[in-house]
């Protein structure tokens, strides 16, 4: 694992303070320095609890949902169009403490894409996170369908 370089400090610093992640109660706890690995934290609070004493569903899926995305725009770089297409969410246990997300894309994944959309023009990947307690139990399970094009 990488650490956090100063240029992905500073990301991480703003997405935490733009407004519409920092709705959703969750923080980025960290970016590698390649930012091939982040890792979020939910945490259960006044913010976060729904009616029945819970984590909201919304603030699940909003912790986790543009993250996939940013990762791949930053790894592929500018010559790449990514775009959220579709996105699942099965909720497995009621989040009753603080939750963590880590996503990760290997060095041979943005490889596949990179000939995939060469061959193809386009490219489609579906990635699945998990929102997991301390004791690594699953919470909810969050499936990404991604669209990746060249802007040539």
């Amino acid at each position: 694992m990488m650490p956090e370089s100063w240029r992905t400090r500073l990301a991480r610093w703003g997405f935490n303070w733009f407004p519409a992640y920092r709705g959703t109660g969750a923080r980025i706890t960290f970016i590698a320095s390649d930012w091939r690995e982040i890792r979020v934290r939910l945490p259960l609070s006044w913010r976060t609890r729904n009616y029945v004493g819970t984590i909201f569903g919304g603030s699940m899926y909003g912790a986790v949902d543009p993250v996939y995305m940013i990762m791949l725009i930053h790894l592929l770089g500018p010559g790449y169009v990514v775009w959220d297409k579709a996105a699942t969410i099965r909720f497995r246990k009621p989040g009753r403490e603080s939750l963590t997300a880590t996503f990760r894309v290997t060095e041979e994944e943005l490889d596949a894409i990179r000939g995939e959309v060469d061959r193809n023009g386009r490219a489609e990947r579906t990635y699945t996170v998990e929102l997991v307690n301390a004791a690594g139990e699953i919470h909810a399970s969050c499936e990404k369908l991604l669209s990746i094009k060249s802007k040539i």
